[in-house]
């Protein structure tokens, strides 16, 4: 299995990146419109966040999900036991933000969100047509007026020589949504674990968007598109004293979206969320 970045602007690129999206449960582009330097600009300013103290000015609401969650509380990945190397900001359009980061986010949240909608509507496009009729509505129309789609800050801090045994920045897992939009972070450590059981580097040139299938779509395609395993792993050498920044948007449907007979989207996110510990 190999993951190339597929070029935006090709005219062939719906069916490139809806091809590697049903092999790899991942799908690479590049070319695309969201401006490399807004996504710098948030880095550079959320390392700071995460470096200050005002930080805990922030702390996350249990209840709405918004917020700072500090590395005691960080997620445990479904099947594990011990808790990812990781602190982050939970971003919500209607929810806690410093208000000298909420313009770049909220810039940043609306042109993923925009897009992503147009990359569901390749997928409901170009995939079968036994599947989409089997689509409660059509993908896009699924995150249109949502307000559970969760842009996350996250924070991977040096490593220090006591984390405790097994732990890495980010536990194999798969996640919740419907697609995962993720720029190239910062630094080295994504991985997609392969139909053979292997471990392949997700691309990471700056510049690059990184696109996941998360559990939603996987329930509502009956199967068809994978979500697909994948995990953060440590650094090594000088690279562990080293933090790292990722952004990802978590696209989720609005609650009352049927996926399948078994699930609506509330059901769904409920039911993992309880199954990571955070509720």
């Amino acid at each position: 299995m190999t993951l190339t970045a597929v070029d935006y602007r090709a005219p062939d690129a719906p069916a490139q990146f809806v091809e590697s999206l049903r092999q790899t449960g991942f799908g690479v582009l590049k070319n695309h419109p969201i401006p490399e330097q807004l996504v710098e600009r948030i880095y550079r300013d959320w390392q700071g966040f995460f470096d200050g103290e005002n930080k805990t000015r922030y702390h996350f609401n249990r209840d709405t999900q918004d917020g700072f969650f500090p590395a005691s509380v960080s997620e445990v990945a479904k099947g594990h036991s011990v808790k990812d190397l990781k602190e982050y900001f939970h971003y919500y359009p209607w929810g806690q933000c410093p208000a000298e980061h909420k313009a770049d986010l909220a810039d940043y949240y609306g042109q993923a969100t925009t897009l992503a909608a147009e990359l569901l509507g390749w997928v409901q496009q170009l995939g079968p047509d036994n599947v989409a009729s089997g689509y409660a509505e059509p993908l896009p129309n699924m995150i249109e007026g949502s307000e559970k789609s969760l842009l996350r800050v996250l924070h991977y801090p040096p490593l220090n020589g006591d984390e405790a045994a097994g732990a890495i920045r980010a536990a194999a897992h798969e996640d919740i949504n419907l697609l995962t939009i993720l720029p190239a972070a910062n630094a080295r450590g994504l991985q997609v674990k392969g139909r053979d059981g292997q471990w392949l580097d997700v691309p990471c040139d700056f510049g690059t968007l990184i696109v996941n299938i998360g559990d939603m779509l996987q329930e509502a395609s009956g199967g068809y598109f994978p979500s697909t395993t994948h995990r953060v792993v440590n650094p090594e050498g000088e690279a562990a004293n080293q933090s790292r920044i990722s952004l990802p948007l978590f696209l989720h449907p609005r609650p009352e979206v049927v996926l399948s007979e078994r699930h609506t989207a509330h059901s769904y996110l409920m039911e993992r969320l309880r199954e990571l510990g955070v509720i």
